[in-house]
């Protein structure tokens, strides 16, 4: 069984956003990152025939550069750069991967087959997904992983303590993301849902509509309308929401407290915290902003 998508294809996988740094995959498979580099997260000017990235994030309350990046070949396979004290970069085996998203401290690849894999810390369950079967894609937060099965139904795997694994009675989605503590839905209306924390209402988007993909930061959640809009909610603290202004966004990411827009252009805009370079992409070309036919 080869895995598809459930929605219209955006190219969501051309720009990721970690903690403190954020990655852009080029049309030619090349791939640029800036922002904090401790670890070496940002060490991917040698990677070539890349198809989609991932940035894992640092738990927010932590301020150290311990992140890492991921990026899927075209032939499957996986590549890794970044801190790896838990093994989360211990991805060079993996074989027949469609997809890979990068949390706190792991890193996770969905299969052509439609299981899914998983390295790096496991305390709370997270990395527990070996039984999973019939998968379509997969989202990781801070401490659990989500994964939506082909017939727009989710599972989940890992800390729960305030319920963002509570997906079970979720139907009709085609698209999730997981932040620090909660899990956001797209459902095939346009519409959009949500469980976990709401302290600062990164979970209050049951009002969106004509959203088309979506993405989850720490503690925000941001949706692409099919206008080329975006709307977010949540914290914002560093001005991490404020993209109301944005205009022909195509993709979008969002990192701890920074939100990343990819135009139809090619070109990148960002807003949030900055503190270490994260959001200086406006010098960026060439990232894809289209996927090629089926």
């Amino acid at each position: 069984m080869q895995v598809a998508l459930l929605s219209k294809r955006w190219p969501k996988d051309s720009i990721a956003a970690g903690r403190r740094h954020t990655v852009g995959l080029k049309s030619d498979g090349t791939v640029m990152a800036v922002g904090d580099n401790k670890y070496g997260q940002c060490d991917v000017n040698g990677w070539r025939d890349i198809v989609a990235v991932a940035a894992g994030s640092v738990h927010m309350a932590t301020n150290t550069g311990n992140a890492h990046t991921i990026g899927l070949k075209s032939d499957g396979t996986v590549v890794a750069a970044g801190w790896n004290k838990y093994d989360q970069c211990n991805v060079s085996g993996w074989r027949d991967i469609v997809a890979v998203v990068a949390g706190w401290r792991r890193t996770i690849g969905l299969k052509t087959d439609g299981t899914v894999v998983a390295v790096g810390r496991n305390n709370e369950g997270q990395c527990n997904v070996s039984g999973w079967h019939d998968i379509a894609a997969v989202a990781a937060g801070d401490w659990h992983t989500v994964g939506l099965t082909l017939d727009g139904t989710m599972t989940a795997a890992g800390n729960n303590r305030y319920g963002q694994c509570n997906v079970s009675g979720w139907y009709d989605i085609v698209e999730v993301a997981a932040g620090y503590l909660h899990t956001v839905a797209l459902k095939s209306d346009g519409t959009a849902t949500a469980v976990g924390l709401n302290i600062h209402d990164q979970c209050d988007v049951s009002s969106w509509s004509d959203i088309v993909t979506i993405a989850a930061g720490s503690n925000h959640t941001v949706g692409l309308k099919s206008d080329g809009t975006v709307a977010a909610v949540g914290w914002n603290e560093h001005g991490q929401c404020n993209v109301s202004d944005w205009r022909d966004i195509v993709a979008i990411a969002a990192g701890c407290a920074h939100t990343v827009g990819l135009k139809s252009n090619g070109t990148v805009v960002a807003v949030g915290d900055n503190a270490s370079g994260q959001c200086d992409v406006s010098g960026w070309r060439g990232i894809r902003s289209q996927l090629p036919p089926d």
